[in-house]
């Protein structure tokens, strides 16, 4: 496995009107930088189909999920949403939820494998938020238990924001074991409960984030003992990010991934990364900042690969 399977869908991106602060831009140039850099040919990425209605609706409620492919939010809930409800915003949605059940697949396939999207964790069994229509990491894992590939699954949520919404749709259900390390101080203001809830201070740097993952990740892959993880590598937690407010470098950022990943690839515990929060004007600057962790899976799945054939 030299290059664990990237997926990607050309409706990750379409353009958002002028002035709005997500970057939605972000996740096509995320590809792009990869193959610019000679990390990934174009022959590594995987397209996957959106995802079904019927799986969405074994995750979300029926009339949540109804609301949005009708194009039918009250302005509230499209307020509380912060996109523009339209058809290419559904067209995303579903592709990149479909992105993640398909990486949840190969990873238990293959060990390890990335989309180039995903990580949707303010979006809640019956609303959306925070820029997440769909809880695609809880369709997925509602997916893979009803074709009884997994009975215990960790998501290791290390956006600098919360997992409210993953954390709701686990709250009562102990297959699924949820840890959020976030920014305590940072959105949402009403936090929801995970199994395991690690709110950090603002200005929180490297070595404090660094060995607090460290510690709890290893505690709980021993714990926990999953089938596999989801791993949210949100980019949000960078000393630069616009809605972050924490204080990782690059290298922090990079220590993290190669760390989370490494100890999966350790454990032989299949992994499915997705990209979660970045935020920031500079699109090309943003992509290459959250491309850290498809470039730590592949340099970390050539090592793993050169010293089995040794």
């Amino acid at each position: 496995m030299a290059i664990p399977p990237l997926v990607f869908h050309p409706d990750y991106t379409y353009p958002l009107p002028a002035g709005h602060r997500f970057p939605m831009g972000k996740f096509g140039r995320i590809r792009e930088v990869l193959i610019e850099d000679g990390i990934a040919p174009a022959s590594a990425f995987i397209s996957p189909e959106p995802i079904s209605r019927a799986a969405l609706e074994a995750a979300h409620t029926p009339a949540y999920v109804e609301a949005i492919t009708a194009l039918a939010l009250s302005r509230a809930a499209e307020r509380r949403l912060g996109l523009p409800l339209s058809e290419a915003l559904v067209r995303r949605a579903r592709a990149a939820t479909g992105g993640t059940l398909l990486t949840a697949r190969l990873g238990l396939e293959r060990g390890l494998a990335c989309n180039m999207a995903g990580g949707s964790h303010h979006a809640h069994p019956d609303h959306g938020a925070g820029f997440c229509v769909f809880n695609d990491v809880a369709v997925a894992i509602r997916a893979l238990q009803s074709e009884r590939r997994v009975a215990r699954v960790l998501v290791f949520d290390l956006d600098v924001h919360q997992g409210d919404g993953t954390a709701a749709f686990f709250a009562n259900d102990p297959s699924v074991f949820t840890c959020s390390i976030h920014c305590e101080a940072n959105y949402p203001h009403q936090k929801a409960i995970s199994d395991l809830d690690l709110g950090l201070p603002p200005n929180t740097g490297d070595d404090a984030y660094l060995a607090l993952v460290h510690d709890t990740f290893e505690a709980l892959l021993a714990r926990v003992r999953p089938d596999l993880v989801f791993y949210n590598a949100g980019v949000d937690p960078h000393e630069d990010d616009a809605l972050g407010q924490l204080a990782l470098s690059d290298d922090g950022l990079m220590a993290r991934d190669r760390h989370v990943i490494g100890a999966c690839l350790k454990a032989a515990v299949p992994l499915a990364c997705v990209v979660g929060g970045g935020y920031g004007p500079d699109l090309d600057t943003l992509a290459r900042r959250h491309s850290t962790v498809h470039r730590a899976a592949i340099a970390l799945a050539a090592d793993r690969a050169r010293a089995s054939a040794a």
